[in-house]
């Protein structure tokens, strides 16, 4: 028998869910959201025009751990399918990064993050403009690259090679990321949890099935012992476990607002606090990490130089020196990251303006160098733990050749993406609660 508590809490839970569809507006978000990731999976089996789709598999079978495979994984097997949806939201997904560091080293983009939401809007307009710019260079270089793909017997993979070729296709991969920009949108407004987190997300979660029952084939053949098969599954779920309880983690740095006299009224004197995460790059880090330490495998795709084929010979997760350079990366990238995404000396400036100040620390230069103390102990502490949980399963699934691709990086989205949208539902929730608790009080307001 369990006992009340643990019943209490699955009751919880299970009402919960029975209110999630119980508010008709909830329940429309949470349809939308699933129609619209339903589409982005139909548009990942349309494949593009002039392609032999099983010469095509027959090549792709040979980029697991390359940049060919780690895209095609983001993007749920559509770059290895070649389908309308190739590019994936990558294009979409750099062209932001790219706009966020135009903010710190360019000027009149800088002012545009202060003008509020007319600046927001023309820096969404610059973002999309630039996906498609993007969107055009990747699709002109997969078109040719294309080309020049060949099967294990020589056979080409475009059957009817040249110009009009490469421009239908630029057109088709073009047209298929804006199409996807646009799905993340409507269910980023009209949907729950952000759209462009999610399309990733049913990117990710669509291979699960095919990685199962892989998985379970190895088992049944004897490949793979049960003991094996264990352990992964407790590593999985140790790892699930430190991803959401390193995200839910923060360093509250106390802020005191001075009191101030108003006429008849008391002003300030109030305390809060500043919180600072742990991984304050989420999942940028492993993502640039992997694209350029996978680089040397995917250029040894395409030139037979003995010293780089060496080199991408080594360039596996299972070799010490991927490892290495892997985690040096990802170090760097988080302390890149977090200088772009969070300025000390503004926010100190904040601060003060509002007439706050942390507990012993003078405000000014003196603050916003301890923010910037605090932030560097904390990106370091941040940058161990992705390091990690993205080297962890790394080595696991070259140890005991699993063929469960779920590395540390589509862990980090997946768990992240799925604690935001849970608390999202949770918002709406609470929302609808308040109103309950509203019920037969009458609030009056201060006469005289």
């Amino acid at each position: 028998m369990k006992p009340p508590a643990e019943l209490s809490r699955l009751s919880k839970l299970f009402a919960s869910i029975q209110n999630i569809f119980s508010i008709p507006e909830l329940r429309r978000r949470i349809l939308f959201t699933l129609g619209m990731l339903a589409v982005y999976r139909i548009g990942c089996h349309v494949p593009l025009p002039g392609i032999d789709g099983e010469v095509l598999a027959q090549f792709f079978a040979g980029t697991q751990g390359t940049l060919l495979g780690l895209v095609s994984a983001f993007t749920g097997g559509a770059l290895e399918r070649m389908t309308v949806f190739a590019l994936g939201i990558m294009p979409y997904i750099s062209a932001s990064i790219i706009m966020q560091l135009l903010t710190v080293v360019f000027e009149p983009v800088e002012r545009l993050k202060h003008e509020g939401e007319a600046g927001r809007k023309i820096m969404t307009k610059w973002t999309r403009y630039g996906t498609v710019m993007l969107s055009v260079i990747q699709g002109a270089g997969i078109a040719m690259g294309l080309q020049s793909m060949r099967g294990p017997a020589g056979e080409p993979v475009v059957q009817v090679q040249g110009i009009g070729f490469i421009v239908l296709t630029v057109i088709t991969l073009t047209a298929g990321t804006a199409f996807i920009m646009w799905l993340g949108e409507q269910i980023t407004e009209r949907g729950i949890g952000n759209g462009i987190s999610l399309i990733i997300f049913a990117g990710i979660v669509a291979a699960m099935p095919s990685a199962l029952v892989n998985s379970l084939r190895l088992l049944n053949t004897g490949a793979m012992t049960p003991t094996v098969m264990l352990f992964i599954i407790l590593v999985m779920v140790a790892v699930i476990w430190a991803i959401i309880f390193m995200e839910r983690g923060q360093r509250r740095v106390p802020i005191h607002y001075a009191k101030r006299v108003s006429g008849m009224r008391n002003m300030g004197g109030q305390s809060s606090h500043l919180p600072l995460k742990i991984n304050m790059s989420g999942v940028i880090p492993p993502i640039f990490a992997s694209s350029i330490i996978m680089f040397p495998s995917t250029v040894a795709q395409f030139v037979d130089v003995p010293w780089v084929q060496k080199f991408a010979g080594m360039m596996v997760p299972s070799h010490w020196l991927y490892n290495l350079f892997y985690i040096a990366f990802i170090v760097f990238f988080c302390y890149f990251y977090t200088a772009v995404t969070f300025n000390p000396v503004d926010v100190a400036d904040n601060i003060k303006r509002q007439g706050g100040y942390v507990p012993g620390v003078r405000p000014g230069k003196a603050t916003s160098d301890y923010l910037d103390t605090v932030l560097g102990r904390l990106t370091f502490a941040g940058a161990i733990y992705i390091s990690l949980v993205c080297v962890l399963p790394t080595l696991l699934i070259g140890q005991f050749n699993v063929p469960f691709f779920f590395g540390g990086t589509s862990l980090l989205i997946v768990v992240g993406v799925g604690m935001d949208t849970a608390s999202q539902i949770e918002a709406h929730l609470i929302s609808r609660s308040y109103e309950g608790f509203m019920k037969g009080v009458s609030l009056k307001g201060r006469r005289g």
